[in-house]
């Protein structure tokens, strides 16, 4: 018989917390099963489940670092060796991320270069994980002092503190839309895997903006090009639609607010 007992310091001014005893026969144990009991001493309203940064099966991408700390990106496990990949695979997408790059975004400035430091030899994947580092230039976590004493609308700040009574003033940290940077990378790489081996193309536009809907049948996703969707900073391959989203985010921008939208996104050659 073998036991464990975890133990926590305080958390938040509470008191000593004792964890939970986890014990095991391994004598009636076999190879496919270990019985475990827990025996949970810990009060229900104080026990966290603390949220996870992986997602994916055979595909695994774990993404990392906050808004306004060293920098951020993502590992990527499961990728296939021997693909032809490099910094710019990612760079292409992680450029059309980029904040600053017109007056409808964020005017926070970053050149977003990633650097893979693993998982890659010679311009060849290795089948081994892929570590992927984008370093952050523009640090201002000043900028967010008064976040300290309110929570920001339609942002995560409030969900943080209220499911683990801790929260990143600067910038959000982990809640901030700069965590996509690890999400948009693994994805230039999870295109050009389906790309090879299944002829998949993946695109997506904008087709509402604060309250401008594109009608439905306007655009025609067969013949659809990259090209069309970037041909204007709202993204939206309708000339005349594109012009009546950027005035709608416009009005609402000069008086310091914002507004959300939809994507719609087409995959073409989808494997069954």
């Amino acid at each position: 018989m073998a036991s464990s007992a975890l133990t926590s310091n305080s958390f938040l001014g509470s008191s000593r917390i004792d964890g939970a005893s986890l014990s095991f026969d391994l004598r009636k144990s076999s190879l496919s099963s270990v019985q475990i009991s827990l025996r949970s001493r810990i009060p229900k309203k104080l026990q966290i489940n603390a949220a996870g940064s992986t997602f994916g099966t055979n595909f695994r991408v774990t993404t990392f670092g906050e808004s306004h700390g060293g920098g951020v990106g993502c590992i990527i496990d499961g990728c296939p060796p021997r693909i032809p990949l490099s910094e710019a695979d990612m760079q292409f997408d992680l450029d059309r991320r980029r904040p600053g790059q017109s007056r409808i975004t964020t005017p926070r400035k970053e050149t977003d270069t990633c650097k893979i430091s693993s998982g890659v030899s010679e311009g060849l994947t290795t089948g081994t994980p892929i570590h992927v580092f984008v370093p952050n230039t523009d640090q201002r976590g000043l900028d967010y002092s008064e976040m300290s004493v309110a929570y920001r609308p339609s942002h995560a700040d409030a969900t943080y503190d209220m499911k683990y009574g801790v929260r990143s003033v600067q910038g959000g940290g982990r809640s901030s839309a700069r965590e996509t940077i690890g999400r948009v990378a693994a994805g230039g790489v999870a295109k050009k895997i389906l790309k090879l081996y299944a002829g998949t193309e993946i695109l997506a536009y904008v087709s509402q903006a604060h309250k401008v809907v594109l009608p439905e049948g306007v655009v025609d996703h067969e013949s659809l090009t990259l090209d069309q969707i970037e041909s204007n900073i709202a993204r939206c391959p309708d000339p005349e639609y594109a012009e009546k989203m950027i005035a709608a985010i416009d009005a609402v921008r000069v008086k310091g607010d914002s507004v959300g939208g939809v994507v719609t996104c087409i995959v073409r050659n989808a494997p069954r």
